[in-house]
């Protein structure tokens, strides 16, 4: 029987958001500027993939359901951070600012997510539509499969 969690949308990227911090940690661990490079890819790949799904699969969904102040901020927040993950998948792990670059985006994306699971709290209290994993994972592995 399948619980809250595998059925809800909400749990699987609440779940991104915890493998997207685990990498933040190895990285800030991390020694050796190709390590940190290649850590740095993957948070990056992570959170455009994550920030699409967002934007086109849960937020539209969300569209009448929440105060729409709280969208419109959802979607610049993504703005301003596509800008800053571009810089650091675009960067060398070499650079005099991509440690700072990458601590940057882990602290905007962390007060980000505790924005959002505010948010989230307040949605299903308001009867916010639930996504199946299914819907979600499809759009994860189609995703993947273009980047």
């Amino acid at each position: 029987m399948a619980t809250k969690a595998d059925t809800d949308a909400t749990h699987l990227l609440s779940a991104d958001h915890r493998k997207v911090e685990d990498l933040f940690e190895k990285f800030e661990k991390a020694r050796g500027v190709e390590q940190k490079q290649t850590l740095a890819q993957e948070i990056c790949n992570e959170l455009k993939i994550h920030s699409i799904i967002e934007e086109e699969i849960f937020y539209p969904a969300l569209e009448g359901k929440i105060d729409e102040d709280l969208l419109k901020e959802a979607y610049v927040e993504h703005d301003g951070a596509k800008v800053l993950i571009n810089e650091i998948a675009a960067g060398g792990g070499d650079e005099e600012f991509y440690d700072a670059k990458v601590r940057c985006c882990q602290n905007k994306s962390s007060i980000t997510w505790k924005r959002k699971k505010s948010s989230a709290r307040t949605c299903s209290s308001r009867r916010a539509p639930q996504m199946s994993t299914s819907t979600l994972s499809a759009s994860r592995c189609w995703l993947a499969r273009k980047s």
